[in-house]
């Protein structure tokens, strides 16, 4: 009983490892990008502020994934390692080739698979609140991006504002877009830590046949266990998605990463917090740094580059990765008669 009860928690701090390494990007490529922090540094910031979002806002999206979409009753050992091995599978593929991707897409299609293979799933949910977000939210990062970027920072780039060195140089100024990243990482708190700690909190109101009105509580020590390893992550695997995100797309400037940070972060503490819907935070920080490219360089020298094509391909492909590996452990499961 004790090591099958361990065995997905287990599961869960490994899939919070490879979820620091992808959020690691949108949470610092600003910051790193215009070279006001140090690689080094980055990991120690990124997990301390994941841990305070994840306690502080954390509640609403683990409800979602707990009980929002699979009957919660489904929450077993055997699905929960399931769906937590299947995320951890599609993200160690995009975290090895250097792409940041989206942990929550991940985890809702694994959590989508053996709902469909029992025919449980919560459709009202993943087509009314989910799915409209996921679409979206990006568009609205990459519009404000790009009018904030095209009729408030260019004109004012243009008069030669930005590029005064006493404000570039200022230690408030330099210290607000460190802030911004730590801002990034606690909405990344809010929202990613519940995709491996929701489903285990589940897990184990239902093996410890703990009422369910703690499960709040039994949230609270998941969520203990599990934020902590987002900092690992972001020391292992962070370097090569920060060098792709914060210098290979476009070259930042300081007001531009406050933007990019401010709108991504703002978007996903948003869906967070109101609906506890989870929302890829890679996605919108891309889009973002995507919108301000545009009204910088124009269309066709940002969609045409390659690190860009790269994202949209993988961003489609790891979600699909996570739903197909949870049907089939789910088959092999049931039919083995461990479900």
């Amino acid at each position: 009983m004790l090591i099958s009860f361990l065995i997905p928690f287990v599961i869960a701090m490994f899939l919070a490892i490879t979820m620091g390494g992808s959020g690691t990007a949108p949470a610092f490529s600003a910051a790193y990008g215009t070279n006001l922090i140090k690689q080094s540094a980055i990991p120690g910031l990124f997990g301390v502020m994941v841990f305070i979002g994840a306690i502080v806002g954390g509640k609403n999206t683990a409800y979602t994934l707990g009980k929002g979409l699979l009957n919660p009753e489904m929450m077993t050992f055997t699905i929960v390692s399931v769906i937590l091995i299947s995320v951890a599978f599609a993200l160690l593929i995009a975290n090895l080739f250097g792409i940041p991707q989206s942990t929550s897409q991940a985890t809702v299609l694994a959590v989508i698979a053996p709902a469909v293979y029992f025919n449980t799933l919560n459709t009202h949910k993943l087509l009314y609140d989910v799915l409209p977000t996921w679409f979206i939210m990006p568009i609205i990062s990459f519009g404000l991006a790009f009018l904030i970027g095209k009729y408030i920072y260019k004109p004012i780039r243009k008069r030669g504002y930005t590029m005064s060195k006493r404000l570039n140089d200022h230690y408030m100024f330099k210290g607000g877009i460190i802030a911004m990243s730590m801002y990034v990482a606690f909405s990344i708190g809010t929202n990613n830590v519940a995709n491996a700690a929701g489903p285990i909190a589940m897990m184990a109101v239902n093996e410890l046949n703990i009422n369910d009105s703690y499960f709040l509580q039994v949230l609270i020590l998941s969520t203990l266990i599990v934020a902590p390893s987002f900092g690992i992550g972001s020391s292992i695997f962070g370097k090569k998605i920060l060098q792709n995100t914060g210098k290979e797309i476009v070259l930042f400037g300081k007001v531009e990463a406050v933007i990019i940070a401010f709108i991504s972060a703002s978007l996903l503490l948003t869906a967070s917090l109101l609906k506890g819907i989870p929302t890829s935070l890679v996605q919108l920080n891309v889009a973002a740094i995507i919108g301000i490219g545009v009204a910088k360089l124009g269309c066709k020298n940002i969609f045409l580059k390659t690190e860009v094509n790269r994202f949209f391909i993988m961003w489609v492909v790891a979600p699909l990765i996570a739903f197909c590996t949870a049907l089939l452990l789910t088959w092999g499961a049931d039919s083995w008669g461990l479900v």
